[in-house]
């Protein structure tokens, strides 16, 4: 007999920071819960290389490899996997079919995949301080994944150890629902809202704006020119480095 014991108890002594402090509940994307960003870099990359060999463009200068910080910023982030194959491939102008981008789009999801289910992936350590301190205060807490397309939200999260910590996970598969699309749209965020018991007048950033949050937090690891500024244009209240700067005695920019 297996006897599976509860998870511990919230145990945080990080006080919130001001501008969280009469938040009645708070909707995370999964990707600044756990760094699985870079494993879809890494799919991306051997899924547009495989092909860029396969295809070649005919100009030299478009051969080039996908390069990991931009070519991800300016082509597959916070698209859906087709979207974000058929972005990059015409910008290489490869001229690639429907049945060519499918293909890159599905041998990216089984890289993905395997490298999610070989060797799981780490949750940002600043991400759990934000969600205890919030869950000791008694702030309910979602997560949601950023794409359509996305349907990892639940193994991200379990493979990271701390799926337990949410109270609704919702992911892309949920899109699958009549009514529900991923972002920029913020189905996903309001179906998690809702899951909640909280209206949608409380806290992928363009999903959060015309969702009508009340405070939209962008995320800005990379840190790379003009990328701060890019996520406030697109809605964003404040950006952070790391969520932990959330918490009190942190300032975010």
């Amino acid at each position: 007999m297996t006897v599976r014991r509860p998870p511990p108890p919230e145990v945080s002594r990080d006080p919130l920071a001001p501008v969280l402090r009469d938040v009645r509940a708070v909707v995370f994307d999964t990707d600044v819960i756990t760094d699985s960003a870079r494993g879809h870099t890494a799919a991306w990359k051997t899924a547009f290389h495989a092909s860029l060999r396969a295809h070649p463009p005919e100009e030299p200068g478009l051969r080039r490899p996908f390069a990991a910080r931009d070519d991800c910023l300016r082509y597959v982030d916070a698209k859906s996997r087709l979207d974000g194959a058929a972005s990059f491939l015409a910008a290489r102008a490869v001229g690639a079919s429907e049945k060519t981008v499918r293909a890159v789009a599905a041998e990216k999801e089984r890289l993905f995949t395997g490298r999610l289910h070989a060797q799981g992936v780490d949750a940002y350590s600043g991400t759990v301080r934000l969600v205890r301190a919030l869950r000791r205060t008694g702030i309910p807490v979602a997560a949601a994944s950023a794409a359509s397309a996305s349907r990892h939200a639940g193994a991200l999260l379990a493979g990271a150890g701390v799926s337990y910590r949410f109270d609704a996970p919702v992911d892309g598969g949920e899109a699958a629902r009549p009514g529900l699309a991923g972002k920029p749209r913020p189905d996903l965020f309001l179906e998690a809202a809702r899951r909640l018991g909280v209206p949608a007048d409380l806290a992928g950033v363009e999903a959060g704006l015309s969702g009508g949050f009340a405070l939209v937090v962008g995320v800005d690891r990379a840190a790379g020119p003009g990328t701060a500024a890019r996520r406030l244009r697109h809605g964003a209240d404040i950006v952070v480095r790391d969520l932990e700067e959330l918490l009190a005695g942190r300032a975010p920019r």
